[in-house]
């Protein structure tokens, strides 16, 4: 077998008449048998450049292609964040919750999913978020009421207290409290309601969602500043309440604006007075309580907490999300159309609010000696 200068191989030769020989032609196309490129110069040469890189390439690619498909069950559990509601459906700490939610995820890049905790007025929810890890993935809208009031009135009872052991990151919204009675009740003014009760001390009544609820805290608080003498009747919830209001089986209740919204806009309710110092967005011209009795000044609100040892940085980026999501002109729409004040606090401010009202709160217990049942 000769092989050429060119380290081509002439394979199997044929012997012509006069004796020479030739090689056998190759058929048109058909590449040179592989051995003699085995021993060819130029093919070591030819097959670095050519072959041995491409697949040092395709290999190095496939390697980069296999971690990245290793690293994606971590990378999209990174991507999920809980946010978790202490409340059930429905109601306004669920619909902050929500909004909230539906906001945020585009603004942080992740997949905002809500879960209802529900139990010991949040504190279910607040215990979850506590024993989260400190990365932001578990986080929790907490009201005013699961921070201030419960941790007050319920003490030793509880697993642990809300609002000393939960980090407020930023708040997302102001919850009013109306003073609402039947529209085709004797009463016009809470000045009307105020008279009655002096006039018939321990006859006029006053709803709440359950004794230690912001209801009943609200008609205590408002009872310690008047020297009215009213009786409380409380019910498993605002919604029995309202209905015996509509009823006119109690006088007033003093509750939240996003649960009596409609019934005023329909007419059912007549609304006497806003609890907090500033004018309520759907109903303007309804006074505050602080211009008829001094120092009278209750609003509640929803915060975004997390777990206490999240770092700062982290703390830092949420807080900005937060901010930016209530800059969103829709959100801002929908949450008042619920009932909702939409108001972005920063951590120091609704920090400061958390404690006045924490010490607004225990004052109110301790004068009424609320006991936990």
């Amino acid at each position: 077998m000769d092989v050429g200068d060119d380290g081509d191989v002439h394979g199997r030769q044929h012997r012509s008449p006069d004796g020479t020989r030739h090689p056998m032609p190759r058929p048109r196309g058909l590449p040179p048998p592989d051995h003699a490129h085995r021993n060819s110069t130029s093919w070591r040469h030819a097959r670095r450049g050519e072959e041995i890189r491409p697949m040092r390439r395709r290999g190095f690619i496939t390697s980069l292609l296999v971690l990245a498909l290793a690293a994606l069950p971590a990378l999209a559990q990174e991507r999920t964040v809980r946010l978790l509601s202490g409340a059930s459906a429905g109601g306004s700490s669920d619909f902050a919750t929500r909004l909230l939610a539906e906001a945020m995820g585009p603004i942080i890049g992740a997949r905002v999913v809500v879960e209802n905790r529900t139990g010991a007025n949040g504190v279910v929810a607040a215990q979850e978020t506590a024993r989260s890890a400190p990365d932001g993935s578990t986080l929790f809208i907490c009201p005013m009421s699961t921070m201030s009031i419960t941790p007050q009135l319920l003490g030793a009872n509880l697993p642990l207290d809300p609002g000393a052991e939960l980090l407020p990151i930023a708040n997302v919204a102001l919850s009013s409290y109306g003073f609402v009675v039947a529209a085709n009740g004797p009463y016009r003014s809470v000045q009307d309601v105020l008279a009655a009760a002096k006039a018939r001390p321990g006859q006029v009544t006053f709803a709440s969602a359950g004794v230690g609820s912001a209801q009943h805290l609200q008609g205590e608080l408002l009872k310690q500043k008047t020297g009215a003498d009213m009786v409380h009747v409380p019910y498993r919830g605002a919604s029995p309440a309202i209905v015996d209001i509509l009823g006119g089986r109690t006088d007033y209740m003093i509750t939240n604006m996003a649960d009596v919204t409609r019934q005023v806009q329909e007419g059912a309710l007549r609304l006497l007075a806003i609890s907090d110092e500033e004018p309520f967005p759907l109903f303007p011209e309804v006074p505050p309580l602080a211009r008829l009795i001094p120092g009278f000044n209750v609003v509640g609100w929803f915060a975004l907490c997390g777990q206490k040892a999240m770092a700062p940085a982290l703390v830092d980026r949420l807080e900005a999300a937060v901010r930016q999501a209530m800059g969103d002109p829709e959100l801002v729409r929908r949450m008042a159309e619920g009932g909702l004040t939409p108001r972005f606090e920063d951590r120091a401010s609704i920090t400061r609010r958390l404690a006045a009202d924490r010490a607004l709160w225990l004052g109110v217990i301790r004068a009424v000696n609320l006991r936990a049942s």
